[in-house]
């Protein structure tokens, strides 16, 4: 039963006040067929609407079923719309982009029916109305009649209590008309029909209730329904059922919409897509070039390590004071007007001698094999390199079998200015480089190790091509060391035995005194040259012991030096390598590298030595002469003055009395120009009889070296692994460099003065500009994407309030079904999701094919293909994610716009 109790509304316009309904009261029963008749302009249609919920009362109730609406809210009306009224309108209002079926379905959907049911409901329906085969048609397909069949269908579908019609015949032609009021008439033996029409005969003829309206008053009815007061309960607030319309459900009614207008849908898509084919070919650009610099920062790391040494000083420090006297100091304390004095120089040579230091780095080497240390956060690929001065001689025999040092130290070069300023710009170099491989022999030097106890790095590997042969397998292997154009210095090839050494004096003499000095050119088949053998002497080897306690050095003697070749290691060279083209960590300077297995093994030899066992037996004694390091005593001294004496040879004795008589002004002995060494050393051995105290004093302090403990240990090859003589610390990216940095200085705010470490940073030295540099880009990128993105959310807002315009029918038919507001607001933002994915997908699709001719662009212009645009996909997909973003940010005020629209006057639009 529905109650129309004092209904009264007032539309204003302006001043004009026009009064719609005046009171109106009308009861309805559940099944009738109810006609209300009346002139335009009477407020038929508006009682229609209000007794469907399209528009609201300014007083009075409309009770439904014993429910009051008074306290309705919108919720309220959505959900009693959608379950309780069906409306069937003169102009059928189907929505033209979606089929037969779906239009009948949408009331269901909007009531949140599982989508079998809900196409079960639907073609039931449709069969009602003699439909059910038309189901996939779209209406623009149908007669007007069958368009209003499946309006009603769509009225009926969620089996209402009340189906409002308005007009229904009103479109259609005579015959067709009959059959909709048939239709109609069926319907009312079940539920309440109410009618609104203009056509009398009709109402006469079909209608079992005329209610004739004029001015906003009820003038006639012609079978009233009076309602016993009594028998009627109190009026309830309650709400008619919940209101579910999924997303998916929304996507769809936009996508078909989209789909009615392909052509201006993709236009639109690619109009949005601009901006974000921009921003795609900014980031792939610059994705291109921050690979590029991350490389570079990997390279330079690799070639810039921050070097520790034991002994070392702040270079940068050195370089901030101020090195060239000709440049200019803003803090001149005197005028212009005489000549003044400069002591830059003499100030840079004093911060330079004080700025040396020593490291201890026993306790630094703890901190970083500690696994816990934060350091380790930042270190990079390479790790963390200890180097030790690792003590050894390398020989090779000449093709004429002549021995040689590969050191060069037994080619005869004289006093060679040319080969000492060559000698001086290598060390240099390995200065400035930083190399962490710190080697006794110039020719050779140590590889990298590689991760997992491998033989070779893979920084090297990444530098350096194989020419012919393998990288090293076992310790006793080596590779030959070419530079990029197959070539090794001539003079390493002597000094390696490739060439014959006696012909290297003459070489050298060329090189002194012609002007025209031309070398000659050698050339070396590779098999030929990797039969070359190398044979290690550990320097442990030279000292010998004499039966004493003491050692003697043997490492001048050549015939000695051959027999411990017998027993050498011999290396072999397993391969020759050369620089990759623009290789960037090519940095090995020896002819011949070696490997840290080498290495290890020379150091565990020379800790079992036998000199270097009786050293560490004997600390205070030094094992080469027995004498005392550090005598605590005259008397000490004294006594080791007499040993020292007692064990020279005839020639250093005979030196030593000639000494002694010009130094102690004793004028009792006899004149030594004419004596031989045999009698002059027998003349000291007569003054050791009885020596004087002081003269051997003097002796001792003037001409008695005991050395120091460390210097023979360093000079027997020993090396202690706690102990490093370098470390060398790698990282990936200037970011990670900086952090090391951090950590170094953290480390040093917690240890004692004599433990703080002092590093040189020649990255912060030479690069300390190019941080600066890709912030100022990046800052540059952000603000072009942001004027970009601001653009692409202007016009996806313009082009949704279009559809907004475009679809306020739509919106109507939605509203009268029982979509609510929210579901309306959820249609559009379905639009602007599917607009965003488009524009995503053709932005970001549109990015990668333009980066095909851009790379060939990039590629010519820079003369390479380091720098390669591209965009990840990971970037890919947070750009379509951007984009979904921005139209559903740029689509809102639409959408919001749209769910406020009124939905009598959105039915009225066309």
């Amino acid at each position: 039963m529905l109650q129309i109790k004092q209904i009264k509304k007032t539309y204003k316009t302006g001043d004009l006040v026009q009064h719609a309904l005046k009171g109106v009261d009308l009861n309805l029963r559940d099944n009738e067929f109810v006609a209300i008749l009346g002139p335009s302009g009477s407020g038929k249609t508006t009682l229609l609407n209000i007794i469907g919920g399209l528009d609201r009362y300014d007083s009075g109730d409309l009770i439904i079923n014993g429910i009051s609406t008074k306290k309705y809210k919108d919720k309220d009306w959505d959900s009693y719309r959608n379950h309780t009224v069906g409306f069937v309108f003169q102009s059928y209002n189907l929505i033209p982009h979606q089929t037969v079926l779906s239009n009948v379905e949408l009331a269901l959907t909007i009531s949140g029916i599982s989508k079998s049911e809900r196409r079960e409901k639907a073609l039931k329906a449709l069969e009602e109305v003699g439909l059910k085969e038309q189901a996939h048609k779209k209406p623009n397909q149908m007669s007007g009649g069958q368009m209003q069949r499946v309006a009603i269908a769509r009225a009926l579908v969620n089996d209402p209590d009340i189906l409002l019609a308005d007009e229904p015949t009103g479109a259609l032609d005579s015959e067709t008309s009959v059959q909709v009021m048939d239709l109609l008439q069926e319907v009312a033996k079940k539920r309440l029909v109410v009618m609104v029409t203009h056509n009398p005969e009709l109402a006469e003829e079909y209608a079992t209730r005329i209610v004739k309206v004029k001015d906003g008053n009820i003038i006639n009815d012609s079978n009233p329904f009076v309602v016993d007061a009594s028998a009627v309960g109190k009026e309830q607030h309650k709400n008619m059922g919940k209101l579910s319309m999924s997303f998916l459900t929304s996507l769809s009614l936009s996508f078909n919409n989209l789909m009615t207008k392909k052509t201006r849908t993709l236009l639109t898509a690619f109009a949005g897509s601009i901006g974000i084919i921009g921003i795609a070919l900014i980031l792939a650009l610059s994705t291109g070039v921050n690979s590029y610099i991350e490389n570079i920062q990997k390279d330079t790391m690799t070639s810039y390590p921050i070097s520790i040494d034991a002994k070392s000083f702040d270079l940068s420090d050195i370089m901030g004071s101020g090195m060239d006297p000709n440049s200019e100091n803003d803090k001149v304390n005197h005028d212009k007007d005489k000549v003044y004095s400069n002591g830059t120089q003499i100030e840079t040579a004093s911060k330079m001698s004080t700025s040396i230091t020593e490291n201890n780095l026993t306790p630094f080497k703890k901190y970083l094999d500690n696994p816990n240390s934060e350091i380790h956060k930042y270190v990079g690929d390479v790790g963390i390199v200890y180097s030790y001065d690792v003590k050894f001689d390398a020989f090779a025999y000449d093709k004429n079998g002549a021995l040689v040092n590969t050191d060069g130290s037994t080619l005869s070069v004289g006093n060679n200015s040319n080969l000492s300023a060559m000698n001086s710009m290598m060390e240099a170099r390995n200065s400035m480089v930083g190399s962490s491989l710190s080697i006794s022999n110039d020719t050779f030097q140590q590889l990298m190790p590689g991760k997992n106890n491998e033989l070779v790095s893979d920084v090297v590997k990444d530098s350096y091509e194989m020419v012919h042969g393998n990288w090293p397998k076992s310790e006793n292997d080596v590779v030959l060391v070419l530079n990029k154009n197959n070539e090794i210095p001539l003079t390493a090839l002597y000094a390696l035995g490739l060439l014959p050494s006696e012909d290297y004096q003459d070489l050298m003499n060329s090189v002194e005194n012609d002007d025209n000095f031309k070398a000659k050119q050698y050339d070396f088949d590779y098999d030929k040259i990797m039969e070359q053998k190398f044979y290690v002497v550990p320097s442990s080897d030279y000292y010998v012991a004499n039966g004493d306690g003491t050692f003697s050095y043997i490492g001048d003697d050549e015939s000695e030096v051959k027999k411990l070749l017998n027993n050498a290691e011999e290396l072999n060279i397993s391969g020759i390598i050369r620089p990759k083209e623009d290789a960037s960590n090519a940095n090995l300077t020896g002819a011949v590298a070696y490997t840290q297995a080498l290495s290890n093994k020379i150091t565990k030899h020379s800790k079992e030595s036998a000199v270097v066992k009786a050293q560490l037996k004997s600390p205070d004694v030094n094992v080469l002469n027995g004498l005392s390091f550090e005598p605590d005593s005259d008397k000490e001294k004294i006594a080791d003055a007499k040993k020292y004496i007692k064990n020279l040879n005839v020639s250093d004795k005979a030196n030593l009395i000639k000494t002694i008589s010009a130094t102690s002004g004793q004028s009792n002995m006899m004149p030594m120009d004419s004596m031989s060494e045999v009698q002059l050393a027998s003349l000291l051995d007569s003054y050791m009889q009885n020596p004087d105290d002081e003269v051997l004093l003097s002796i001792y302090n003037n001409s008695i070296s005991s050395g120091s403990y460390d210097d023979n240990m360093t000079a027997f090859g020993y090396v202690s692994e706690d102990k490093p003589s370098s470390i060398s610390i790698y990282a990936d990216s200037f970011e990670d460099k900086d952090m090391i940095s951090e950590c170094i200085e953290k480390y040093n705010e917690g240890v004692s003065d004599e433990n703080k470490i002092t590093y040189t940073d020649f990255v912060k030295v030479l690069m300390s500009s190019v941080t600066t540099i890709i912030n100022v880009i990046t800052y540059v990128l952000i603000a072009f994407v942001a004027v970009s993105l601001v653009v692409s959310s202007i016009m996806i807002g313009i082009i949704t309030y279009i559809s907004v315009l475009e679809r306020t029918k739509e919106i109507g038919i939605l509203r009268a079904i029982g979509a609510s507001k929210r579901n309306v607001s959820q249609v559009f933002t379905a639009e602007t999701f599917i607009i965003g994915l488009c524009s995503g997908l053709i932005g970001v699709g549109t990015a990668c094919l333009l980066l095909i001719p851009g790379n060939a662009i990039i590629h010519s212009l820079l003369g390479t293909t380091d720098v390669s645009a591209y965009l990840p996909v990971s970037n890919a997909l947070v750009l379509i994610a951007l984009s979904v973003i921005l139209t559903l940010i740029g689509g809102l005020f639409p959408s919001k716009a749209a769910a406020k629209q009124d939905p009598v006057t959105s039915l009225r639009s066309e």
